[in-house]
């Protein structure tokens, strides 16, 4: 009893003395909304480590024999590590052995195949980079696999060689790749789950960022009760988190040692967010007394602190959930408001349910469709590489006409650029832009005041490690290190003059081209706002249908879920960079609209959260 106040006491006094969430957070919800992925969870310093490692091994020995093609198994490395993507050890160890086997033979092909000469070249890459695709897209699971491979063709054409020399290359490759293999599968293995706990601790982080500014706001206006540029931003915040999660969890699903417990997780912050999504409403409606909304606001805070906290904590973990969900029944017992009381038993119930057997969990996560990997169509696949080649065939020729001395770099920027249809690939190619005019800005101001190789070396392993450690995290910033990175390797192992403006130049070519193949080849611009919109309301009136007809719990949250994935798809079409000129301009019907679905899945849970405060009260324990 003494550690359940102490406990109560210490989170309620965090509370009140709480501070804005971290300005990260704060970040990732406003870019979150115009498309731009920044997600701090995924940065992981043990793999950004580990990839140093990884790097600085080949290059040390580059540097040291002064063999400039020896960097190839520099490249080799670092592609490795990116190559490396979050999945359980037997997919990683399969799709990593086959970017080493297929790299080695496009790094041969390449460069071997573009010494017949400049058009030679201009055939070889655009087959290179549709095979890559088309393969890589048959592949279960495979991540970047595709598209780092169609990076390695394209920069092998860039370095033309007769067969004894491109044999040497794709040697070079092959060790690099191999040495990188054996370091992440043998020599240095990290925990396969631990993506899916840093995503796990981010669904609750925003959770809580969203409880406690409920708690802040007391009786004052909030300020969703009008439309704003960051309407929602808790709701869509919490929404994007626990999507992220799910589709993480379906490679491991063979795994029920390592999804059981993320399932239920999932299950129960798919709670907490229905009970926070009617508290929201509440406040915005002024529904209920005011301190009664607060204080529910606050033990629901309190609850998932506790909660979070208990994750790795074992059987003692589980009795900390327990003494939250006593506390929780105590505040239920102090409330009158019914929508509060329903909001307050959602969520104890919810926690004490926590350590259920997988098969009592309701629907939504025990049918996720998990099992299966997502199909790639082959017309669909087919495009996407044809669009590619074009580009590139488009970047060979600029490079042809203007003489750039690396048009390798450029093709690279269409490769990686053109990821999608013509929203995301223009979202992609600003900050592909703006990412390499950073830090090839940067990469000069280095190349100033360090000279000595042993310095440049010391920081490219530096920047390797730091750049596969954001690889995930945002994508600007992983093309500022990247870029920086490979300009100083290059001044290391090939120098010439202005390889930072090259690389800077280049990027922004290959960006364009790669935008004007989208926009002329099959464009696809998705779906209009305004059509999003009128998914959004039809997705959230069957949320409220739902809950009318008394749905069961697993087809009601199945429904808020598919509402919730509507609203942000309609918010982020009418902000996102793809959008520019039209979200200076939203209209006021737009605003309406966009205000309406929110309020109808708000209605919707106060609803459901009402119906269940009528519901009879299960016992209180002894405490």
């Amino acid at each position: 009893m003494t550690m359940d106040r102490t406990m109560a006491s210490w989170a309620m006094g965090w509370v009140s003395r709480r501070t804005a969430p971290t300005t990260v957070r704060l970040a990732a919800r406003w870019l979150e909304l115009r498309s731009i992925g920044l997600a701090p969870e995924h940065f992981s310093l043990a793999e950004g480590c580990r990839a140093a490692l990884a790097v600085g091994v080949p290059l040390a020995i580059a540097v040291s024999f002064g063999r400039a093609a020896l960097g190839w198994a520099v490249f080799a490395a670092f592609w490795t590590c990116l190559c490396d993507a979050p999945g359980p050890d037997r997919l990683r160890r399969r799709l990593l052995l086959l970017f080493v086997v297929c790299g080695t033979l496009v790094t041969l092909a390449g460069a071997w195949g573009a010494s017949a000469g400049a058009m030679a070249g201009m055939i070889i890459g655009p087959a290179l980079v549709f095979l890559s695709i088309v393969g890589g897209s048959r592949v279960a699971w495979s991540g970047p696999l595709g598209t780092l491979l169609a990076v390695v063709g394209v920069v092998a054409v860039g370095f033309p060689r007769p067969l004894d020399n491109a044999l040497f290359q794709a040697g070079a490759f092959s060790a690099g790749s191999a040495w990188a293999y054996l370091l992440i599968n043998a020599l240095w293995r990290l925990d396969p789950a631990a993506p899916l706990r840093q995503l796990a601790d981010a669904v609750t982080a925003r959770l809580l960022d969203m409880s406690g500014d409920l708690a802040t706001i007391g009786d004052s206006r909030h300020r969703d009760e009008q439309w704003h540029s960051e309407h929602a931003a808790h709701r869509r915040a919490v929404r994007l988190s626990i999507e992220r999660l799910r589709g993480l969890i379906a490679p491991y699903a063979r795994d029920p040692g390592v999804t059981a417990p993320l399932l239920r997780l999932l299950d129960t912050a798919e709670t907490i967010f229905g009970a926070l999504i009617a508290l929201d409403q509440a406040f915005i409606d002024h529904i209920g007394p005011a301190p009664q909304r607060v204080a529910t606001a606050r033990a629901v805070r309190v609850a998932l602190l506790a909660w979070r906290s208990s994750m790795r904590a074992g059987e003692a973990g589980r009795k900390t959930r327990h003494r939250a969900v006593k506390r929780l029944r105590r505040t239920e017992g102090r409330l009158s408001d019914n929508l509060c009381i329903g909001c307050v038993r959602a969520i104890a119930q919810a926690l004490d349910a926590f350590d259920a057997h997988p098969t009592d969990l309701p629907i939504i996560t025990r049918t996720a469709d998990l099992a299966t990997a997502p199909a790639t169509g082959w017309r669909q696949a087919c495009r996407q590489a044809l669009r590619q080649s074009a580009g590139l065939m488009a970047v060979y020729y600029t490079a042809i006409v203007f003489r750039l001395g690396y048009p390798y770099w450029a093709a690279m920027a269409v490769v990686v650029v053109l990821q999608g249809g013509a929203r995301v690939t223009w979202t992609r190619c600003l900050e592909r832009i703006l990412g390499s005019l950073l830090g090839g800005c940067i990469a000069l101001l280095v190349l100033h005041v360090a000279t000595a190789p042993a310095v440049l070396a010391g920081l490219a392993i530096g920047l390797a490690g730091t750049a596969v450690s954001l690889r995930s995290v945002n994508y600007t910033v992983f093309v500022a290190f990247l870029t920086m990175l490979f300009i100083l390797v290059t001044e290391l192992l090939q120098p010439g003059a202005g390889i930072a403006s090259a690389r800077m130049l280049d990027n922004v070519i290959g960006s364009i081209a790669a935008l004007l193949a989208v926009l002329l080849l099959w464009p696809d611009f998705g779906a209009s706002p305004t059509e999003r919109i009128r998914s959004g309301i039809a997705a959230n009136h069957a949320y409220v249908a739902a809950v009318e007809a008394a749905r069961p719990i697993g087809e009601i949250e199945a429904a808020r879920r598919a509402a919730g994935l509507a609203s942000t798809e309609a918010e982020v079409a009418l902000h996102d960079l793809g959008t520019t000129v039209r979200r200076f301009h939203v209209s006021s019907e737009d605003r309406a609209s966009i205000a309406a679905l929110r309020r109808l899945a708000g209605d919707a849970a106060i609803a459901w959260h009402r119906r269940l405060a009528a519901a009879k009260a299960p016992p209180e324990e002894s405490c």
